[in-house]
């Protein structure tokens, strides 16, 4: 069986190895951060906007961060792991950003600790053959505040969501905000198609800020497919001729059924050939 790595703070260690006391911040208050970025063909997908959303994110969270940590510096280092262990083409990237020892009142050390790990996916991205099956998680609200946009290690509400969607036989649920809108699914952003016309939660409704998001609303806005932020409800998900999730790994997934409504894809299906001519 071949070894695999990942890096702790610039070092190496087997994947069974532990790094980090029973007092690190990360593990007691899940005070950090983390990006799950995707390589396609040996390039890791919509690079610069996930870099923009963790230095964004550190500086929300005031680490200490030295002139090292750049975007530059993760992705050699990133690439070095990937060839490490073996992986050349596609794979699946996270990396994850965290305080040091110390408790709530005290942080001992506020610089920035960092781990990368690497899992290899397989080469071809494809949309789902069989629709999702949603519903909404009804046990937690997500907030919306200056924090509620980053990938936060902090994720409980999305980690309940999907326990809440595996006990109840459905692929994924979805989270309302503190005003009972729609925020997001638990592990992806969330659009409907109505009349032609895409619509997606402003982040003003709490949701996270996803890069493949932003990069729809980036070059779809002004085209034949055209996308806008749009405030949700519920209704409006019912409503909807056709609804689909996004996140940086599965570029899109569309919804076969929320609660009692039925969904086609057709459009959803145009888009993501599209999004695949341009990755």
């Amino acid at each position: 069986m071949n070894e695999h790595f990942f890096i702790f703070n610039k070092e190496y260690f087997l994947s069974d190895q532990p790094v980090v006391s029973s007092g690190n911040r990360g593990f007691r208050f899940g005070d950090g951060l983390f990006e799950t970025m995707r390589m396609y063909k040996g390039r890791i997908l919509n690079v610069d906007f996930h870099f923009q959303r963790l230095f964004h994110g550190i500086k929300a969270l005031q680490f200490d961060i030295s002139d090292t940590f750049s975007q530059e510096y993760f992705v050699k280092t990133v690439n070095e792991l990937l060839l490490k262990n073996s992986i050349f083409q596609n794979a699946r990237i996270r990396l994850m950003i965290f305080r040091g020892d110390g408790n709530v009142y005290n942080v001992e050390n506020n610089s920035l600790n960092f781990i990368i790990e690497t899992f290899a996916l397989n080469d071809k991205i494809e949309l789902n053959e069989n629709g999702l099956i949603v519903g909404v998680f009804p046990d937690a609200k997500k907030s919306c505040d200056p924090f509620s946009n980053l990938k936060s290690n902090n994720a409980l509400p999305s980690v309940m969501a999907r326990l809440f969607a595996k006990k109840n036989n459905l692929d994924d649920a979805i989270i309302l905000n503190c005003f009972d809108r729609i925020c997001e699914s638990s592990i992806a952003n969330v659009f409907i198609i109505k009349d032609k016309s895409i619509f997606t939660p402003p982040l003003s409704e709490g949701c996270i800020a996803g890069t493949l998001r932003r990069w729809m609303l980036e070059k779809y806005s002004s085209e034949e497919f055209g996308i806008s932020q749009k405030i949700l409800s519920v209704n409006d998900l019912l409503d909807a001729d056709e609804l689909f999730l996004t996140n940086s790994i599965q570029p899109i997934s569309w919804v076969k059924k929320f609660g009692k409504k039925s969904y086609g894809n057709s459009i959803t299906k145009e888009i993501f050939k599209e999004i695949m001519q341009r990755i």
